[in-house]
This record gives C-alpha cells, structure tokens and sequence, in this order.
C-alpha cells in the first residue's frame, strides 16, 4: 500500500496543499440535448461594463476569485497597453442569473484592472498608474485622467466580446461549458465551478458549515479554504444525507453535487436545521473515535499520516450520521475497535480501490458505504 509521502496532495494556486489527497472520481459527463445550449455574444464597450459594474450588475468579487488576490500594477498596466494599442484581449464569460445580472467566471482579473485604471471608486481602490510599459513607455506614471483626451475616449469606446449563457440554460450543461472554458491562469476547482453557477442561500450554508468547530476539529484544521476544498467536504455529505448512497444511480459525480446543491436552495427550513444536527453530531462522533486522525487512509499502526481522503470523509460522516445516539456512543466507547477496522478496510484491495480511483462509481460508492457501515454495526453489536 501507498506511503504518505507517495500520495498525492491537492495544492493551492500557490502550490500550498491543500491538506486534501487528490481525488479521481472517474467522472463520466452525462451527455446533453445541444438545444439547450443558449450562449449569446454581446460585443460591449468598456464604457457600458462599467456602467454594470458599478449598477452591481456584474458581480467583480466572486469569492473563489477573492482568494487569489489581483495582478500586480506590470500586469495590469500591460493590459492597458494592449488596450491601447488597438489590440484584441481575450472574450470574457459570464453566466446569467434570473434578475439578469452576470457572474464572470473568465475575464475577472481584466475588469478588474479596467475598473483600476479608469474608475477606481468603482472597486474602492485608488487610481492605478501605469508602469513597465514598453511601447509605450512615455505614459509610464500616467493614470487615467493625465492621458490625452482622445485615448482616454479610445479606452471607453473600446469594445469587449463577452459570451453571456442565458438563465434559462440546464445548471449541468452550463457546469460542462464553464468547463470546457475553464483554461485561465488559474483554473476553477470543481467546487468553485458549483459556486459560480449556483446562486442562492446554498453558497453561505456551505461556507458557515465549513467553519464550524466541529467541522475544523474533526479535519484538525488542516483542510485549507482556498480552493472551496472545505466546501466540497461538506456538500458531499448533504448530497449522501439527501440521497442515499443506495439511490445513487449516475457516474456524473461532479453532476450529483451540482444538483445537491441546487437542492441545498430549496431545503425547508427544519430539514436544513435537521441535517445541520446530524452534520455536527457526525463531526463530533469523528473526534470521539478517530481523534485527529478522521477521514485519513490508514494501513498500519504507527505509519505516516496521510491528508483527508474525501471519499471516506463522506462515508464515514454520512454513516455515523446515519447511526442512532446510541449507537454513536458504543463507537465511541469501541474507539479502538472502530479504528482497528478502518486500518483492515484500508487494507482490502476492493474497499482501497473504491475510496482511490474511480470514486464516483456506483459500485465503488455502494461498496465503501456498505462497509463502513457493516463495520460500525458489527462493533456496535458486540460493544
């Protein structure tokens, strides 16, 4: 079996991991009707993107690319040159949302520095001057009102091609173009493609879960934020407690948690209070039994401790939320026993295939719940 040092970690855009071992689900993307398609090209001039920018009508900030902070004022003035120059940038992307307002899910870092150079208020930032430019070094330390009247007209007149895809698009078909698109420097996670196209009360939902307490010491803080890997965590756990592991028909797994999450939208109110019980209850059940060591590969007593295993974080979580109080107690109590049975698990070739590759797998996801929970019934019983 794999060391630690042999599994492979998912990292951040810094190359920082992430604390989550790399997943490959095995995806098989449903195929689609093509008249569901609705893309439209709008050619806008930078004059009328302000405009919505500043109307809140394009959303500049979405969380995934917060993180990432902006390019530095060499790269920003760089595209102000190109600007310019006359010369063609890449399209933006944009996804429509029901009161018409658009999520940029390519093109943020642009538009950002457009609304940097030539209205800063905008983005609560000061005036941006430009630097490093080659061509056009005479305007190095220019901001935008110090430019000749007619290149500042030039920048205002210049238009920008933008793909909006329409609100009345399939969630699932917009997950395929974005990402399909999804070639930027830096690329979306699977969880920041869910976050740009489903609005509504699941993004927060999964964020304040991700945060909690419980949620953290369970993961012994070691699961970083930055690429929504927390996020995903969490969905995949409501996505089991909404549809249960035997009712889990389809290899689209990326599929399953979009609609998951569009369910999350959806929810009454006591069922999301109920599920956000039994999510804490879970957590704290993982602490009692596996301390810091939850959701972790194991395969030996004392060998090197691996990064969260997402498969088994979500089997491990949903079954212990699946278990009476009292059953979460003998587990607790048979700590030993239950840790003693995950390492021998580990050890089976079919359950170590179904937690490693190809995990969206109906078999592999009805093998691995199967038994974990034939595990924790087997203790519970003889406890």
């Amino acid at each position: 079996m794999a060391a630690a040092s042999d599994v492979d970690e998912e990292k951040t855009t810094q190359g920082i991991p992430t604390g989550l071992e790399a997943e490959d689900t095995g995806d098989i993307e449903q195929p689609f009707d093509p008249e569901d398609i609705d893309v439209i090209t709008k050619p806008m001039t930078v004059d009328l993107l302000l405009s919505r920018i500043g109307s809140h009508a394009i959303n500049l900030q979405p969380d995934f690319q917060r993180r990432w902070g902006i390019w530095d004022a060499k790269r920003q003035s760089r595209l102000i040159e190109s600007l310019l120059l006359r010369i063609p940038v890449p399209s933006l992307y944009a996804a429509e949302d029901a009161d018409d307002d658009w999520e940029i899910v390519d093109g943020v870092q642009r538009l950002y520095t457009i609304c940097h150079f030539i209205e800063a208020s905008v983005i609560d930032e000061s005036a941006l001057s430009l630097t490093g430019l080659k061509t056009l070094g005479t305007f190095n330390g220019r901001t935008f009102t110090s430019l000749p009247p007619k290149l500042q007209r030039r920048l205002r007149e210049t238009e920008l091609v933008v793909h909006v895809i329409r609100k009345g698009t399939p969630s699932l078909v917009k997950y395929s173009i974005f990402e399909r698109i999804n070639t930027g420097s830096v690329v979306l996670s699977a969880q920041e493609l869910r976050h740009a196209i489903t609005r509504g009360r699941a993004r927060g939902l999964l964020a304040d879960w991700a945060s909690s307490n419980e949620f953290k010491q369970a993961t012994d803080n070691s699961v970083r934020s930055d690429r929504m890997g927390d996020r995903e965590l969490v969905l995949r756990f409501i996505a089991f407690r909404l549809t249960p592991s035997q009712s889990y028909k389809t290899a689209d797994f990326d599929g399953f948690l979009l609609r998951a999450m569009e369910e999350l939208n959806t929810l009454p109110k006591e069922r999301l209070e109920t599920l956000r019980l039994e999510f804490t209850n879970a957590m704290e059940a993982a602490v009692g039994i596996f301390g810091i060591d939850a959701f972790r590969k194991r395969y030996s007593h004392g060998s090197a401790r691996h990064p969260i295993n997402k498969a088994l974080f979500e089997t491990i979580s949903v079954n212990l939320a699946a278990a009476s109080g009292d059953m979460q107690t003998k587990l607790i109590a048979q700590a030993e026993r239950v840790r003693n049975g995950i390492l021998e698990l580990c050890n089976d070739r079919s359950f170590e295939a179904a937690i490693s590759q190809g995990t969206g797998d109906v078999a592999k996801v009805r093998r691995r719940f199967e038994m974990v929970a034939g595990l924790f019934e087997r203790v519970s019983r003889h406890a």
